[in-house]
């Protein structure tokens, strides 16, 4: 998935154990790099994933612009997304870190727990005025180590006509949502698309109606946990949403409800550009029905964070917080949001943005309550997230019921 926040496919139980070897045969840091114990630096490394073309040149310029307030020229490297992790775990072993490193946010808590990140606050950066999620993605042991100039999360696409037709409103509540997919559901569609594959999207993607109904990450075996994947079984049982939901990413079920599929689909904000270009589709966006109306929406965080590694230059890191701190200022959340309909990580920013794209507007409401995937469990949510999409997919394919599922899937989760 190409996704400025969605979950990552990789092998995260590795990424534990290739950060940890790096501790141990590298260093925290590494060796120093060619200027190390200079004070003056005139260029800065910077490494991400962000490959595509119109988006490397986006983050290219912004970065061009911060070194330039910062006196510093930016070398900017992009690698594919899956290559990202490994390339910095080889340039850490080498001691030759970029003096920028962008991570999805799950990813940083291995990394600042095995010591290759530099805290934030050294160099006077804060988090003051930003979500508390995004602080909570880039906090690990209550030390930020990361800033997130914007984030995503997700919310319900609807195709106006489809429910206008079935005469039925935009669902707010599960029971609405159960009403609405019914209605809509007809031969060559289904009422409702979601990401049910093996994989960390479809975690992703439960999430909402795991933890909005009172589900707790580190206890799924409960009632609150059974209900919310209930919800999903139900819906495939009853014919509303196909059983190939199992093998789609989230890629796939855009293609569904722009192919007139679905009538509606869980999505983020990165699906938008490819909608406003669909000449016969009427589409809205609100965010995800909740259990009972008054119950409060919680979606996970999706996003990326920039940070400051350890690469033993202390005048090399002090000018790199300089550059992170000018990427999360206003303006720049604000260019980034308007180039990648993404969230901008201050709520007083992320408002006025909603304001001049209504669009957007579902996304901030939903932002203001997203939650870190990594808050409850740090570096250990990797696991859960393998559980959570396993109970999934057994449930969804009926070999279990939920209940039976998320008890195994609790065992998995705690090695029990």
């Amino acid at each position: 998935m190409k996704a400025p926040a969605g979950p990552r496919r990789r092998p995260f139980a590795a990424l534990a154990a290739a950060v940890a070897l790096v501790l141990v045969t590298g260093g925290c840091g590494g060796g120093a790099p060619a200027d190390a114990g200079k004070d003056e630096v005139t260029s800065l490394t910077v490494l991400d994933y962000y490959t595509d073309t119109s988006e490397h040149a986006h983050w290219g310029e912004l970065l061009a612009s911060c070194g330039k307030k910062a006196g510093v020229s930016v070398r900017h490297r992009s690698v594919p997304t899956a290559s990202l992790v490994p390339t910095a775990l080889r340039q850490a072993k080498a001691g030759a870190l970029p003096d920028l490193l962008m991570l999805d946010n799950p990813d940083l808590q291995q990394f600042a727990r095995s010591g290759v990140l530099a805290p934030l606050h050294a160099y006077g950066v804060r988090g003051d005025g930003f979500g508390e999620g995004i602080l909570s993605a880039g906090t690990h042991r209550g030390e930020l180590y990361g800033l997130a100039p914007t984030a995503n999360t997700l919310a319900l696409f609807y195709d106006k006509t489809a429910l206008a037709e079935a005469g039925v409103p935009v669902p707010r509540t599960w029971d609405e949502l159960r009403k609405a997919a019914a209605a809509t559901t007809r031969p060559g569609r289904y009422g409702l698309a979601v990401d049910a594959d093996a994989s960390f999207e479809a975690t992703f993607q439960f999430l909402p109606f795991l933890w909005s109904n009172g589900g707790d990450e580190r206890d799924l075996d409960t009632p609150q946990a059974a209900g919310a994947l209930r919800l999903w079984t139900g819906l495939v049982n009853d014919g509303y949403m196909s059983r190939s939901v199992l093998g789609w990413n989230q890629a796939d079920v855009h293609e569904q409800f722009l192919g007139g599929k679905a009538a509606m689909m869980v999505n983020g904000p990165w699906r938008i550009p490819a909608l406003d270009t669909a000449k016969d589709l009427d589409w809205g966006v609100v965010p995800l029905p909740v259990p009972r109306l008054g119950d409060a929406l919680v979606t996970p965080l999706g996003g990326e964070v920039w940070t400051v590694p350890r690469t033993g230059s202390e005048a090399r890191q002090k000018k790199a917080a300089e550059v992170l701190a000018c990427l999360n200022e206003p303006a720049g959340m604000l260019a980034l949001a308007g180039w990648h309909h993404t969230v901008p990580s201050r709520p007083d920013v992320a408002r006025r943005y909603a304001r001049q794209v209504p669009a957007m507007a579902a996304f901030v409401r939903s932002a203001e309550g997203a939650r870190a995937r990594t808050r409850a469990l740090g570096p250990d949510w990797p696991r859960t997230a393998t559980a959570i999409h396993t109970a999934v997919q057994a449930a969804i394919s009926g070999q279990q019921t939920p209940e039976n599922a998320l008890r195994q899937a609790q065992r998995a989760a705690t090695g029990s």
